[in-house]
């Protein structure tokens, strides 16, 4: 199961185990239970800390339990966690055996703090980049509240279960079996649920900080590169960002990040997080901006006023809010959304094995979906606004030699349709002809390019009819002390490196800004 180079790393991070533990499996007669039983032995071998117990009696099979020795705090698999999950089993097998969670003291005492029994089931797929970061965090949650429990379940192994309760998206989370969430979520969000006064104490703790020199609003790769060059000046820094690492979360393979030849997008993003965290930044994750009030307009400082009631002040604001995917808007898309409708296919391809879906789109996005679906997916129907496909000759080439994939063009998607659970088909139409076609279909993929995280700043500065901020060659907008960077704006060509050279421009001429304010105005800003 485990190579030799895994193993010497797993035994390395086995030797943070505090106290003893043992890993109790359930097996039935499974070609997976084999697999699982070899992984707990491989893993029971490589540290004295760790018993391999005998079997026991769980519903799920073949799952197993991670607990310590002696206790009842323990965290479950139902299935065999490798793939994006094996991090989330070094981490249970690290924090059940005592070694302490990388959380903040408030963190920990508020996840200590929660009255009430929870249990919940959280089913992902081997393939689902964010996974991971809601089953750690609930295993986590499990580790420190005796009261709260996780079994994390491979939706792929245990299908019949995923069937019966209609999951079409992962992760999905069941709290004492009801839905509780779907889709990434961190430990604050999470407790934000389950915590109603937590969004309150944490915009008073916010409203209550002092003016920033510098506060960038979104921590996708314009937004880190923008709040570390802003650091490495010595001048007050923040960065609030809706999650950090942005839109790069949702992202599974990257390639053209120059000097590494290939990285995941959490993986990246973690590594951005990290770098920020390495100077003197005020991060405030898990805030969503709904409003910016620049300094021109009301003197003093500029605000950014948060969705959770909290106000920020500052002398300069770089935005770089990103983008998200654009939907079809199209009647039946809201209605059949993680019931059929979906937007990553990483994560969620896995739940459509052996059934027919549809790509929306003939990008480079839409058209590497639809080459990765086809390997798991009975059938795939690309569908193409444009009269040709727009994606690089290389995908396309490898496209077209699939045999169980159909590519219609000069298409109009019009209509998603279902049966009220579920999707069962779409209408589009042929642009040439004006005639309409019934897709009859399980799943619907959506890749048809971004919108830019904008809304909020209709009133603030001045946007293209794209919604884009307009900005000039040193990311200035049209109100002095704001500018901005990244694919919220103008520039051409969204990418990440383009980016990252966006938000350090952002960063720079946010400085010299500052630097050329007269005396009498940062005086001013200061009182």
């Amino acid at each position: 199961m485990l190579d030799a180079a895994i193993k010497t790393q797993l035994q390395a991070y086995m030797g943070n185990i505090r106290q003893p533990i043992e890993l109790v499996p359930s097996l039935d007669d499974s070609a997976k239970a084999s697999e699982l039983r070899a992984l707990l032995e491989q893993i029971a071998e490589l540290s004295d800390m760790v018993t391999l117990a005998p079997d026991a009696d769980d519903a799920r099979r073949p799952s197993f339990l991670i607990r310590r020795t002696g206790t009842d705090i323990g965290v479950r698999f139902a299935g065999i966690p490798l793939g994006h999950e094996f991090t989330s089993l070094v981490l249970g097998l690290l924090h059940v055996g005592g070694h302490p969670p990388k959380l903040s003291d408030d963190i920990i005492e508020q996840v200590k703090a929660l009255d009430g029994d929870f249990h919940f089931e959280t089913y992902f797929s081997l393939s689902c980049q964010n996974c991971p970061d809601v089953v750690q965090a609930l295993n986590t949650m499990s580790v420190l509240n005796p009261r709260i429990s996780n079994v994390s379940i491979d939706g792929a192994l245990f299908k019949d279960e995923v069937d019966g309760r209609k999951i079409m998206a992962v992760p999905s989370v069941y709290l004492n079996g009801e839905l509780f969430a779907s889709g990434r979520m961190e430990i604050e969000q999470i407790l934000a649920k389950l915590d109603t006064g937590a969004v309150a104490k944490a915009a008073e703790k916010i409203s209550a900080k002092d003016a920033f020199d510098v506060l960038v609003v979104g921590g996708g790769p314009a937004g880190a590169a923008a709040a570390i060059y802003a650091a490495r000046k010595g001048i007050r820094t923040g960065i609030v960002a809706e999650r950090f690492g942005g839109q790069v979360l949702d992202t599974m393979g990257i390639e053209n990040f120059i000097s590494v030849p290939h990285t995941e997008g959490p993986k990246l993003a973690a590594q951005l997080e990290q770098h920020v965290k390495d100077y003197d930044v005020d991060i405030m994750n898990l805030q969503k901006a709904s409003k910016l009030i620049p300094a021109a307009e009301i003197g003093g400082y500029a605000e950014v006023q948060l969705e959770s009631g909290a106000t920020l002040k500052a002398k300069t604001v770089i935005l770089s809010t990103g983008a998200r995917w654009r939907t079809m808007n199209v009647p039946g898309e809201d209605e059949y959304r993680n019931k059929g409708v979906a937007y990553c296919p990483h994560c969620d391809g896995p739940l459509f094995k052996g059934k027919r879906v549809a790509v929306i789109g003939g990008g480079n996005s839409g058209v590497e979906a639809a080459i990765d679906l086809a390997g798991i997916v009975r059938h795939v129907t690309l569908i193409e606004y444009d009269g040709a496909l727009r994606a690089d000759a290389v995908l396309q080439n490898k496209l077209r030699s699939l045999s169980n994939v159909t590519i219609i063009t000069s298409a109009l998607t019009s209509e998603v349709h279902g049966d009220g659970e579920k999707v069962t088909g779409l209408t589009c139409k042929d642009r040439n002809s004006d005639q309409t076609h019934l897709v009859e279909l399980e799943g619907i993929f959506v890749q048809i390019g971004l919108v830019p995280n904008t809304e909020f700043l209709t009133d603030a500065v001045a946007l293209s009819d794209r919604g884009e901020i307009e900005i000039d060659a040193r990311s200035h907008t049209s109100q002095p002390g704001i500018f901005a960077a990244g694919d919220c704006t103008t520039v051409p060509y969204k990418q990440i490196v383009i980016a990252m050279g966006q938000g350090s421009t952002a960063a720079l001429s946010a400085f010299d800004y500052l630097i050329r304010l007269p005396a009498e105005e940062q005086e001013a800003k200061a009182a």
